[in-house]
């Protein structure tokens, strides 16, 4: 299962962020993203998990086959932990919730409300649902934001574990992650350039 994207142009509020990108995920890949805040890695995965509309170019990718994990934990904070978990489990027909659970140490909190929990305990329950869809390929947005360096290592190992049995991750990272074969792309390869037209005409200058 792969993703490719061709000629890809990204916008937001008017104006151009990215530029004609092309790359491809085939299955086994990962794909750390790279660049500066504001270059467009969330725009981009984004795009790529169909929340925001394309401007121009294509990418394809069966949409069943696509999980998004962004910013947000995504977690309902008056559930608790197992209620969290039965209902993805539910929604995506997956029998792995009890391991899911214990992979990411959450089977001690299976009874906690989860808008107890702290904020590196939001984010692996948030990281549950990724891995309760059976999705082959995964688009991560700062996965280890929050998270401590033991569970930051095993977030990275179970992404690497995900692409070495066919599936394939893009990601956005400012840590360095020790993912066997993960190559990067550097975003600001596809910044448009300083005479490309804005969207929006009436943007295209600075009247701030």
């Amino acid at each position: 299962m792969s993703l490719k994207v061709e000629n890809l142009t990204l916008t937001r509020g008017g104006r151009t962020i990215l530029s004609d990108v092309n790359f491809s995920a085939p299955a086994g890949a990962c794909l750390i993203l790279r660049g500066e805040n504001g270059s467009g890695k969330t725009t981009l995965l984004k795009t790529l998990a169909g929340l925001l509309p394309v401007e121009a170019g294509t990418f394809h990718a069966p949409d069943e086959e696509i999980a998004y994990s962004g910013h947000l934990d995504a977690i309902k904070a008056q559930l608790t932990v197992r209620e969290n978990l039965r209902f993805w489990a539910g929604i995506y027909d997956a029998s792995n919730m009890d391991a899911v659970a214990n992979t990411l140490s959450l089977s001690d909190l299976m009874d906690r409300v989860a808008g107890t929990l702290s904020a590196g305990q939001r984010r692996r329950l948030g990281l549950a649902r990724l891995f309760l869809t059976g999705a082959k390929i995964w688009l991560m947005d700062e996965p280890t934001t929050s998270l401590d360096g033991h569970t930051t290592k095993l977030v990275a190992a179970l992404i690497a574990d995900h692409c070495a049995q066919g599936g394939s991750a893009i990601l956005s990272t400012h840590v360095d992650l020790d993912i066997p074969k993960a190559q990067t792309l550097d975003l600001t390869e596809f910044a448009p350039t300083a005479d490309q037209p804005s969207a929006d005409p009436f943007l295209a200058g600075d009247y701030t």
